[in-house]
């Protein structure tokens, strides 16, 4: 990487975790381009170089960290050894809900928002290091011993129950909280791979 995008990357990086201490302290409502663009010490012109206005930033930082949560997951998941789709998922899911469990500022950042950063971020936002998080399940799929009919519809169905309910758990204790919904959310994701297999 050349001294100029180097200096891009760092740009674009600043106004992402300035964009995201901004929106998680004040809201997003109350957060106007120009405390972003003064906060992060760049020109208003650099800011639309990346972005459209403070919406897009807002989609692009949810599907970023949320690629971040997932490719933390993935770390640990390479570094366990554990095979097998149903005991992969589980694990990546439990590694999400511990680190959402710390950080329940990033929880309410993503909240509702995490299918949409985990499956289609990269069509909604045009970073291709986003989409390597949809190619990762398919090869996990792909790997597996089992054949599954209707992929997608499982992996949208698991990252929808997983990512609504432990917000709810987490946030509320409802149904109960997280540890002890844990068993049933899991059970329950077991039961969904089961029934998409051939």
């Amino acid at each position: 990487m050349g001294k100029v995008d180097d200096n891009k990357k760092k740009k674009k990086e600043a106004l992402f975790n300035t964009a995201y201490e901004l929106f998680t302290t004040k809201g997003l409502n109350s957060t106007a381009i120009s405390d972003i663009v003064q906060k992060a010490g760049v020109a208003k012109g650099t800011f639309y170089l990346y972005f459209k206005d403070k919406y897009d930033i807002k989609n692009k930082l949810v599907a970023h960290k949320t690629h971040e949560l997932f490719d933390a997951a993935w770390t640990a998941l390479d570094a366990s050894g554990i095979r097998g789709l149903e005991d992969q998922l589980i694990f990546i899911i439990d590694q999400i809900i511990q680190t959402l469990m710390e950080n329940k500022e990033l929880l309410n950042f993503i909240s509702k928002n995490l299918v949409m950063g985990a499956l289609k971020s990269a069509l909604l936002t045009g970073e291709n290091s986003d989409r390597d998080i949809y190619d990762r399940f398919l090869t996990m799929v792909s790997q597996d011993e089992h054949e599954y009919n209707d992929v997608d519809v499982m992996l949208f169905t698991i990252v929808e129950l997983a990512g609504s309910t432990a917000y709810n758990s987490i946030i509320y204790s409802e149904p109960l909280p997280i540890e002890e919904y844990k068993p049933f959310l899991y059970r329950t994701v077991r039961l969904i791979i089961e029934s998409h297999r051939r």
